[in-house]
């Protein structure tokens, strides 16, 4: 890891490896299949899971076999110091938001075995309530957990005859602040990162989305292998905390 002579301390005084705290309240939308609020640091993002008995049109005229998963991600109008309008109220979603669900959806996809979902969509909503930094990793570790809560209320209930889940999946982010890589940044650090990641990781070590870039600088192999090193043990640590909230 990089080294450096002066001290540093972080906006909240974390070690530079420390995640912020993280905990998952269960069952907190009882209308949904399976649901999880994610409170991870400052930042609080409701997970929930619905099961629709049909598949999007496209499945059905390229008759192609299975069921579908799909993510919605939205950021309450008092999600941010100033508030934030809705999406429906500018008459479409904004690009942020559009790419966010995206990467929820392409990163629970991974973690789920189609086929054996049936002729079905399973329906992810992230929705956050306070934004301090990570909303989109908290969506995705989140949205895991309200997955698997969901399933197992499914195999349950018999509307599974197997369980469709492959490998937990977690993410989180790294970045570079005053030269230093750091771990799971707040939002202070996330404005003043001269390189922000974020890693979406199964419990295989297999990577489904690695997004970086330099914001105001570029950066080296060997910040990148730090920021990888801390993003993997960090991820290990979020997986862990999934199981402990699943047990």
């Amino acid at each position: 890891m990089t080294t450096m002579s002066a001290p540093f301390i972080r906006a909240d005084g974390r070690a530079a490896d420390q995640l912020r705290p993280i905990r998952f309240r269960n069952h907190i939308a009882p209308n949904a299949t399976g649901s999880t609020l994610v409170e991870w640091g400052n930042t609080r993002v409701i997970c929930a899971v619905t099961v629709e008995e049909t598949v999007p049109r496209w499945m059905k005229e390229q008759k192609v076999g299975g069921g579908w998963l799909t993510a919605e991600y939205s950021m309450l109008p008092y999600s941010t110091l100033q508030r934030r309008p809705r999406d429906i109220s500018k008459g479409r979603l904004d690009g942020r938001s559009s790419e966010i669900q995206r990467l929820i959806g392409r990163a629970i996809r991974a973690t789920v075995d189609l086929e054996k979902i049936g002729e079905r969509t399973l329906c992810v909503d992230c929705d956050v309530l306070q934004a301090d930094g990570g909303t989109r990793t908290a969506a995705i570790t989140g949205a895991f957990v309200a997955l698997s809560l969901a399933v197992g209320k499914m195999l349950a209930g018999n509307k599974l005859a197997h369980n469709p889940l492959l490998n937990p999946v977690a993410a989180v982010s790294v970045g570079v602040v005053e030269n230093r890589p750091v771990l799971d940044l707040c939002y202070a650090e996330d404005a003043a990162a001269a390189v922000d990641m974020n890693l979406v990781m199964t419990s295989a070590g297999e990577f489904v989305e690695v997004q970086g870039s330099g914001e105001e600088n570029t950066f080296s192999e060997s910040q990148l292998a730090d920021m990888l090193a801390l993003g993997k043990a960090g991820i290990r640590e979020l997986l862990a905390a999934q199981q402990n909230a699943l047990s």
